[in-house]
């Protein structure tokens, strides 16, 4: 395979990948909730269990801070001290009580980011990582393009109610999944009080989303509130030992929807592991190449099954001649789960080890030999 197709087969895929629908909406008629907005959806897979609204722009509030402390935690030093600023020290709304003047590491203001939702620490963390918010506005929506945020824009690194400021459940939800993968990140949201004197921080912090007292199952992450946003709230949950996210946005009974659908879940879906890593789920032949391409998955694949759904599993091979050498690890397929006869997930596939490609010698002698075995 030469180096120009590698380039073209892996853009190919890329834009596969990317423009196929990996998820299949699941409308339960069977769940009302009073939102305005709602999400559930699983971590690993992305499969949507639960929808309304989902895909609408919409005020999300101090939720922003979940993209505000990644990008900080993405691009700062935890250990760097911040000097507080004016206007850090004045910015209205929810605040831990920071003063102008007062020094204090990034590690500390992201848990007065998260536990206790301040806006002045998130103006104070804007300020010390980019120099001024404009500047850190700049990543966060960079960021949010990254990793595929297309239905976001970000006006401030709090939440607070602007005319540009907005994402969606769906988005919001992507992003949270990605925080998911953050250890201190989630060390943070699952914390329900954090004492001065044991981490060596200026004050404690006890933090306010009541959801992980409510639910058993809850691991954190963020509540928001305002004027326009209304009661927002971010949630991630265990449900047979998988992250889900669960997203209720201007939502005044919040706790209660969230149980709701969290109870949903619970009750509809079963992880079943349809393919496990490294196994062979196909293989073909390739030109000039000594033996055959075998097709496996880099993962397990477990994924969510709603009770009744029939399950199907296809793999796809490539549809173009493949020439040798290959080597392994490369992506050569993919492997397509059906669910009641309509596309659920789609996982990349891969070559399990390199096909060499033969040497003339061989070539030649495998051509002479197929004139004598076709005639």
């Amino acid at each position: 395979m030469t180096k120009k197709f590698k380039v073209y087969l892996s853009l190919f895929l890329g834009m596969f990948l990317l423009f196929t629908s990996l998820v299949q909406n699941v409308y339960a008629d069977d769940l009302y909730v009073n939102a305005v907005s709602a999400i559930a959806l699983d971590c690993d897979s992305k499969i949507v269990l639960y929808e309304k609204n989902a895909y609408t722009p919409i005020e999300i509030a101090s939720t922003t801070k979940i993209i505000t402390a990644l990008v900080a935690i993405k691009c700062g030093d935890l250990n760097k001290k911040i000097t507080i600023s004016k206007r850090a020290a004045t910015i209205r709304g929810s605040e831990i009580g920071l003063k102008e003047g007062e020094v204090i590491t990034l590690r500390e203001l992201l848990y007065g980011l998260l536990l206790r939702s301040g806006n002045d620490a998130a103006i104070a963390i804007a300020e010390g990582i980019s120099g001024s918010v404009d500047e850190f506005l700049k990543l966060m929506n960079e960021y949010a393009l990254e990793v595929g945020l297309l239905n976001s824009h970000f006006e401030s690194p709090h939440g607070l109610d602007s005319s540009k400021h907005y994402s969606t459940a769906y988005d919001l939800a992507l992003i949270t999944a990605k925080a998911k993968e953050v250890k201190f990140f989630n060390d943070i949201v699952s914390s329900k009080d954090i004492s001065a004197t044991e981490n060596n921080f200026s004050r404690s912090y006890h933090n306010i989303n009541k959801i992980l007292y409510l639910l058993p199952n809850s691991t954190g992450v963020k509540t928001g509130f305002t004027g326009k946003a209304g009661k927002c709230l971010v949630t991630s949950v265990k449900i047979q030992n998988r992250d889900v996210i669960i997203i209720t946005l201007n939502c005044t009974p919040r706790w209660k929807e969230t149980e709701k659908i969290n109870k949903y879940i619970e009750k509809n879906y079963k992880y079943k592991k349809l393919i496990s890593k490294g196994d062979v789920l196909g293989e073909f032949s390739v030109k000039n190449g000594i033996g055959n391409v075998e097709m496996v998955s880099k993962r397990d694949i477990i994924v969510p099954i709603k009770n009744n759904q029939k399950i199907e599993v296809k793999i796809k091979k490539p549809l173009y001649e493949v020439y040798a050498p290959i080597d392994d690890g490369e992506n050569i397929g993919r492997a397509d789960i059906y669910a009641n006869n309509k596309l659920l997930f789609t996982e990349a596939l891969v070559t399990k080890k390199r096909v060499n490609k033969k040497n003339n010698f061989r070539m030649n002698f495998d051509k002479i030999k197929n004139l004598f075995v076709k005639y």
